[in-house]
């Protein structure tokens, strides 16, 4: 009987906290990043984060892990630029400097929160900021968390495609 106690509290735990709204994607659009073609993406550091839940006396767990620096690459290179090792002065006309940062955290109840990430965009010319997002994202871990909001916010600064 507790077990079946404690899986309907922790079932409606997850639900309830997968109900959280996101704070809407916010953005900062100086210029169009459509007439660059490189990008250098200044290094992070992996997360990795874990979740788990004891049931009948059995502890379950998953682990997860993200770099950032990974997920803007992919999605950035989907989009057809390209990822520059190191910052070239004959590029430079052509380049943007991707920086990432966690910006927030915020309580969303029952002891779940969300991650707030905001990323910009300088020109490796003018050191001029080009754009930037800030966005939340919530999912079982903090990689989770990191992932979601990183997609939400790209996606946000991304031309559109027909």
């Amino acid at each position: 009987m507790k077990a079946i106690n404690f899986m309907t509290i922790f079932i409606s735990t997850i639900w309830l906290n997968s109900c959280t709204t996101l704070k809407p994607v916010t953005s900062i659009k100086n210029d169009t990043i459509k007439t660059y073609k490189y990008i250098y993406i200044s290094p992070t550091n992996s997360l990795t984060s874990s979740s788990g839940a004891t049931i009948g006396g059995q502890y379950y767990s998953t682990s997860k892990s993200v770099n950032p620096n990974d997920v803007i690459t992919g999605i950035l290179l989907k989009e057809g630029f390209i990822k520059l090792s190191e910052l070239k002065q004959e590029l430079n006309n052509e380049t943007l400097i991707v920086n990432y940062g966690e910006s927030g955290r915020r309580n969303t109840g029952l002891g779940g929160y969300t991650i707030e990430v905001t990323i910009q965009f300088i020109s490796a010319k003018s050191q001029a900021q080009i754009c930037s997002c800030t966005a939340e994202g919530q999912g079982e871990t903090e990689a989770d968390d990191i992932r979601k909001a990183i997609t939400r916010c790209l996606t946000e600064l991304l031309p559109r495609s027909n």
